[in-house]
């Protein structure tokens, strides 16, 4: 079954001398349990790609399908409900809140939701990612690895169907790159989750099970 259908998707920043097409006329469909990578060089249009499908930027046209539903017929509010509770997502400089702690980082789209934590999921996924040490550790204490563990344990807990991590190593040295690659796989198939990554690294991109390639804005 299809999480993600990309029809015709069309992406144009400005206008006249200074318009500039991001996305050109993009198609493709993502099946439900995939690890799929976008690559691209810098300037493709990849990560635009990206903020698109987590309804964080607007298509200037075209249709983006969640399940058959069209992600841009909805309300702002029906389209907010949709991020915070059915995608996750990673970015490569981490975003974590200096002030918050390991556990609080990762629980806090539970307490922005005013839900109840559940703490065996919670410690669960603290273990799935082998933080058990740094649970009250502050992000300056924990090395560019073990920050994106916290945001990788931050997407995870609000048990989305889809994961979006853009450019998830594009911030560590390879040995932390391939950790956080090895556990974005078993994120894929131990928790059962859609994976769609953004990289420029075609060694990191043959990790997934299929790969889109982006140049100029359009699939080569």
């Amino acid at each position: 079954m299809n999480i993600l259908r990309v029809e015709n998707l069309v992406k144009v920043y400005g206008k006249d001398d200074t318009k500039v097409t991001a996305v050109d006329n993009v198609s493709f469909e993502v099946e439900e349990g995939q690890f799929i990578a976008i690559i691209g060089p810098s300037g493709s249009g990849k990560s635009t790609i990206l903020h698109t499908l987590a309804g964080l930027e607007k298509p200037t046209s075209g249709n983006i399908y969640f399940y058959n539903n069209n992600m841009y017929e909805m309300s702002k509010k029906e389209l907010t409900i949709l991020r915070r509770k059915q995608i996750g997502i990673i970015y490569q400089f981490y975003n974590l809140i200096s002030t918050l702690n390991v556990i609080e980082n990762i629980t806090i789209p539970i307490e922005l939701d005013k839900k109840k934590i559940d703490k065996q999921k919670l410690n669960d996924i603290i273990k799935f990612l082998n933080l058990e040490n740094r649970v009250n550790h502050l992000p300056n204490e924990l090395s560019g690895g073990q920050q994106q563990k916290v945001a990788i344990g931050r997407a995870l807990i609000i048990d989305p169907k889809i994961i979006l991590a853009d450019e998830p190593t594009g911030n560590l040295d390879s040995k932390s790159s391939n950790e956080i690659i090895q556990l974005l796989k078993k994120v894929n198939k131990e928790y059962n989750r859609t994976v769609i990554m953004i990289t420029h690294n075609l060694e990191i991109a043959k990790q997934a099970d299929k790969i889109i390639q982006i140049e100029d804005g359009k699939i080569y």
